[in-house]
């Protein structure tokens, strides 16, 4: 069983949240309920859950000042969130999983699946010290994303990120070090993720940093020449968005 914690300040979502999880997620066995930061840093010193479910906002602080309190203690993670789109930014750019409130059963139940195939893995916390970093910064411009690799997160500089490739529901992602990296989610999930301004999907399996464009080849329907010395096609439907990016940068 894991041993799981909910902390939030809002008893009729702190009731919720325990029914949905009693009813949905017989692996869980709920040791505790707290109501601000204080009593959350309390009860995970002294019970040492395994999955803490953390309000983002609290009356006496947020669950991010809670993270700093607790920083030799052990435990998965679930943020629960209303629409903070600067935390949600940070907690997607960490690899962290989140809900948004109301919770959804369905939703729930998948992040819950995500914890339970890392039960035998040790949680990692450097990453969470990495997200309140990210928090601390006051634009949305993150300069760092961290990449989940099987049971390890590798912290990325986003510069150096030459592009990123689709591998079903995977994505390979191609640094400027040449190293390969495979994420367990989509291309799709780091085209919405990834800044505007920089990345583009030009094809259905790509996306690519312009910043590492270093040349354009008009033959066929047109290829963008990486840093990294690959070759990557231009679709039809995109050469036109490609070649303003290019033609600014």
């Amino acid at each position: 069983m894991i041993k799981t914690l909910i902390i939030e300040d809002e008893q009729k979502s702190r009731d919720v949240l325990a029914a949905i999880i009693q009813k949905t997620c017989p692996d869980l066995r709920i040791v505790g309920l707290a109501n601000n930061v204080k009593e959350g840093v309390t009860m995970i010193k002294e019970l040492h859950p395994d999955l803490v479910f953390l309000d983002i906002s609290m009356p006496d602080g947020s669950g991010f000042d809670l993270l700093e309190q607790v920083p030799n203690e052990k435990f998965e993670l679930i943020f629960a969130t209303a629409s903070d789109q600067h935390a949600i930014r940070a907690i997607k750019y960490s690899a962290c999983d989140y809900l948004l409130k109301p919770i959804d059963a369905d939703e729930l139940k998948v992040a819950v699946e995500k914890v339970i195939k890392k039960k035998n893995a040790i949680p990692n916390m450097e990453n969470l010290q990495f997200l309140i970093h990210q928090l601390k910064r006051a634009d949305e411009n993150f300069q760092k994303i961290t990449l989940p690799t099987g049971n390890a997160y590798e912290i990325v500089n986003v510069k150096d990120i030459v592009r990123c490739e689709a591998d079903g529901s995977y994505t390979n992602f191609y640094l400027s070090d040449k190293r390969k990296l495979m994420i367990s989610a989509g291309l799709k999930h780091y085209e919405e993720l990834l800044p505007e301004s920089d990345f583009i999907r030009v094809h259905h399996h790509h996306l690519i940093n312009m910043n590492h464009v270093v040349r354009f080849l008009k033959e066929d329907g047109g290829y963008a020449v990486m840093s990294d010395g690959s070759k990557i096609e231009i679709s039809r439907r995109k050469k036109e968005a490609f070649m303003d990016k290019l033609n600014k940068s």
